[in-house]
Order: structure tokens, then C-alpha cells, then sequence
């Protein structure tokens, strides 16, 4: 059975994170078992992993030039796999796929999470009396590493016993007919998966098996709620107001406000909806300088930053709570809203730094198809890229807010303040329009540079950068300086001009 991602790309490193990767040099049963147990008990709903047996590992990396396995043995270790999976308790099986890689034969175990965590292995394997004699205990993973429980760990892991993700469960009001095969074909292909040239021919059912979609005995197959998110056409017929809904807000009153609502399949509709706000709610501001040859640009919102917080949001949400995820775009800001929100063990200090490191992820499937279409980035990088986005656009930082009970999370990502000096001149438009080839004068970056200082205190360079400008101009220190002496800004070390933390702050 061929898997449903690319396989070069899952070696490389590039479609999964390299923490549920293991690769192995050869067969050795004992290690390759105990993997086996920790990525199906995954523990941190990250949704197992994969062994590839045959490339060697270094550094995180797979190992080259690769070894590969004797393709006389391949068969045999498939054997000797059943038998020792049939030692872990409960049972379970990975899917196991012979395949190669820059010309060698290999072996890929792909370990879905399982459904009937926890589950025990032997501790020793190697031989089959001491496989029978062996004490057996949990798995897990940790960070790239496979290890026993200890005492807490277990009681965690136990704790989660038939707690499968929501993503991961049997539909039981729908059919595996409600699937569609073109949706399939459609993933598959883009995917580069080796199922796609299968699943041209092949019923709904046997495409849907391999790509661990339906789940359930023969006579009552169903079909896995990621299933319907991503190959039904109404997805909100199963999952009401699972869909994106973006609404502009030119004034609080709600005068001229406009709405427009995306739904169906959940990559369409966040493609669908980032394509919306791309073309109709980002603007370029374009300006020239004059002691600087190319001209300044920067966004009212980078979109990169956008694409990955509404990514995240569709990621990260709840699809058992019928609300669905909102852009609200305003002249001073655009608001994702989710819900609920992040988990409790992040903090509200940790919300405050802008460091959200979630230990166990609400959905594991969801995350799995939008890595493989590369719609959202590896596990807890969203946040940082979102923070680096904002600052190359020299924008102020975003925020992220949630309440004590976590029942919504929203990432607020302030417009750019160049926009903001738009605004004061217009009847306040969401859209600002597009300036190319003008030059900034003296009392349009008085303007900028008061609406910079109003939300933070600033160094030179800090504040050159939230104008836009790649380096401290002569321009911004000649306004500055006459602010000063004008008594509209002052030094917050008037005393100690060279002190590496100076800031300038308004009076």
C-alpha cells in the first residue's frame, strides 16, 4: 500500500517535522518497536510518526550516501514486524510500505495515533523467549526521542485512555459515500502522493482505507470526521459554522460595513479566504526618500503573517463548538477570532511574551493535511513567524489575547502606522489607496512618527524601522531633533545621550 504524502519530501524533512521521524540504519526489532509504541501512544496529539529503516540518521538528518536494505530481506523483516507488533497491548498494527530512495531499497513504517491508548511493549525484543519473559511498560516520545514512562508520564498517558482527538473520530451520522473521490484525487495529486495514480480507478472506500480515513469492521464502515473537513464539499452539513467568515469595518457603528462568509472543504476555504484578503483588504504603500535610492514599501498587514495566523486558527480550533473563525478588519487593526482558546498550560505570562509552546495539539489530522499542503509551518513555529513578519514590515508587534477560562483565543495584528496617516486624511476607509512615487515631507513624518510614539516608546532605529526604512535616515533624525526642541518628544535619558538603551517618547 502506497502511503498518502510524498515520500521524498517526509525523508527530507520537509513535509513532517523531524521530531516524528526516526530513521534506522537496519532491522533491529527491539528499538524499532519501542518507536512503534510511543508514536501510537502519542501522547502529545502531534499524530504519530514515521520510521524509515534503511537510511541512517545523523544529526536529526538522514545520513548520506543512504545504505538502503537487501531487497531479499525486506520481505522477511515485514514478517518478523507483525510477529513482534503482535506484542504490544492492546494490538496494533502500523502500515508498513517497502519503497526506495536515491536508488536503495527501503522501509517505511507510518505509526497514525492510535485509538486504543495506551499501549505496552516488552522492554526486551531481540530474542522470542526473552520477548515472552520480558516485563512490558509504556512508551512515549520526547522531543526526537523514543523513552519509558516515568511514574507522572504514565499516569498522563492512562489519563488519556480513549480520549482520541475530534479530528480522528468515527462520524457515525455519515457515510463513507459522503467522501468524495475527486477531492481525493485532487489531494493526492497535489501531494505528489504515489496513491493518486491508484485513485483514479479505485473505489471511494479502498482510497479512503490507505489514507486512514474510515475506520470500523466490515459490515460498519465510517468514515473519520478529518475525512468529511476535507473531502466533502459541505463540511458545515457535518460541522456547523465550520467555515471562515472576514468582515470589514470602516466605522464602530457598523456603518458600510461589508461581509463576505467562505465554506466548504477546509483547505479551499482558507485558500479562498487568505485570496480575498490578498487582493482585496492588503495594500502596498510605496514612497520615495531622498537620501535613499529604492523606494520605501511596506503593507498595512504582511500578508505571511496573516496566512499563518488564520492557518493556525483553522488548525487549532474546535470543530465540536458551532462558531465559526472571524476576521474582523478594522482601520486601526485586523482581529482573527477562534475558539476556544489556547490550551491552559500556557500562561498568561506566556501570552503576554508572545511564547505559546502548546504541549498537546486538539487536533492531530487537521495539522497533518495542511502540513502536507503546506498551509501551515512545523510544530509551534506559527507564532514566532507571525512576530518575524510583522517586524520585517516594520509594524508594531502583534497581540494575543485570550480569558482566564480559555473560551476564545484572538491574534490582533495592528495596521502599519503609515496607513494610519492615511486614515487621519480620509473619511476612514478600511482600504487606503496605493501611493507610488512620492516623496514623504517634513510634516508627514512629524505625523508617522507621533502615531509610531504613541504606542511605544522608541529607539532611533526602532522607530526609522517602523517607518519603513531599512537603516536611520537623516530625515527621521532631523525631525526628531526639531520634535525635541519643539518640546513634542524628549529623550528618556536626556542626560546620557550615548546610552545604549535611549528611547525617544512623546511629551
Amino acid at each position: 500500500m502506497a502511503l498518502p504524502i510524498n515520500v521524498k519530501e517526509l525523508i527530507d524533512n520537509r513535509g513532517v517535522e523531524s521530531t516524528r521521524i526516526e530513521y534506522k540504519a537496519d532491522w533491529d526489532p527491539e528499538p524499532i518497536v519501542h518507536s512503534i509504541t510511543a508514536f501510537a501512544n502519542d501522547i502529545d496529539n502531534s499524530g504519530g510518526g514515521y520510521i524509515v529503516v534503511g537510511i541512517a540518521e545523523e544529526n536529526g538528518m538522514p545520513k548520506m550516501p543512504v545504505t538502503g536494505l537487501n531487497k531479499g530481506s525486506i520481505d522477511r523483516i515485514q514478517k518478523e514486524l507483525l510477529n513482534k507488533c503482535n506484542l504490544i497491548e492492546p494490538r496494533y498494527l502500523p502500515v508498513v510500505e517497502p519503497s526506495t530512495y536515491d536508488g536503495k531499497d527501503i522501509l517505511i513504517i507510518w505509526v497514525p495515533g492510535g485509538d486504543d491508548r495506551p499501549y505496552k511493549c516488552p522492554i526486551m525484543l531481540n530474542s522470542e523467549g526473552a520477548s515472552k519473559k520480558s516485563e512490558k511498560v509504556y512508551y512515549i516520545r520526547k522531543m526526537s526521542n523514543t523513552i519509558r514512562t516515568n511514574a507522572r508520564e504514565e499516569r498522563e498517558l492512562i489519563s488519556l485512555a480513549r480520549d482520541v482527538p475530534y479530528d480522528d473520530r468515527i462520524n457515525p451520522h455519515a457515510d463513507v459515500a459522503d467522501m468524495r473521490s475527486s477531492l481525493m484525487t485532487e489531494f493526492l495529486h497535489a501531494v505528489d502522493s504515489e496513491l493518486y495514480a491508484g485513485s483514479l480507478t479505485r473505489p471511494v472506500e479502498a482510497v479512503a482505507t490507505d489514507m486512514k480515513l474510515v475506520r470500523g469492521p466490515s459490515e460498519y464502515r465510517k468514515p473519520v470526521n478529518v475525512g468529511l473537513m476535507f473531502f466533502n464539499e459541505s463540511p458545515e452539513d457535518f460541522f456547523p459554522y465550520s467555515q471562515i467568515e472576514v468582515v470589514i469595518k470602516p466605522d464602530p457603528t457598523g456603518i458600510g460595513m461589508r461581509e463576505r462568509t467562505f465554506k466548504g472543504p477546509l483547505d479551499k476555504q482558507l485558500r479562498d479566504a487568505l485570496a480575498y484578503i490578498r487582493n482585496s483588504i492588503i495594500e502596498e504603500y510605496v514612497t520615495k526618500v531622498p537620501d535613499r535610492e529604492e523606494a520605501v514599501r511596506v503593507y498595512n498587514w504582511p500578508y505571511r503573517a496573516v496566512e499563518e495566523a488564520l492557518s493556525n486558527a483553522i488548525y487549532h480550533r474546535s470543530y465540536q463548538i458551532h462558531e465559526p473563525v472571524t476576521v474582523t478588519v478594522t482601520p486601526e487593526a485586523m482581529d482573527i477570532l477562534s475558539i476556544p482558546g489556547p490550551d491552559i498550560s500556557i500562561s498568561d505570562e506566556d501570552l503576554a511574551n508572545r511564547v505559546l509552546i502548546s504541549s498537546r495539539y486538539r487536533n492531530r489530522r487537521i495539522g497533518d493535511f495542511l502540513k502536507e499542503l503546506k498551509l501551515v509551518e512545523g510544530r509551534n513555529t506559527g507564532i514566532p513567524l507571525i512576530i518575524n513578519a510583522m517586524r520585517q514590515n516594520g509594524s508594531a508587534f502583534p497581540e494575543f489575547k485570550t480569558d482566564e477560562s480559555r473560551s476564545y483565543f484572538r491574534v490582533i495584528l495592528p495596521i502599519h502606522p503609515v496607513f494610519l496617516l492615511e486614515e487621519e486624511h480620509a473619511e476612514r476607509p478600511v482600504r487606503t489607496e496605493r501611493r507610488r512615487g512620492t516623496r514623504r515631507t517634513k510634516n508627514e513624518l512629524r505625523q508617522l512618527i507621533t502615531i509610531a510614539l504613541r504606542q511605544n516608546d522608541l529607539s532611533m532605529r526602532e522607530l526609522s524601522a517602523q517607518l519603513g526604512y531599512a537603516k536611520l535616515t537623516d530625515s527621521v533624525r532631523v525631525v526628531v531633533k526639531e520634535m525635541i526642541e519643539n518640546g513634542e518628544a524628549e529623550y528618556l535619558y536626556p542626560d546620557k545621550a550615548n546610552n545604549p538603551n535611549q528611547k525617544i517618547r512623546l511629551i
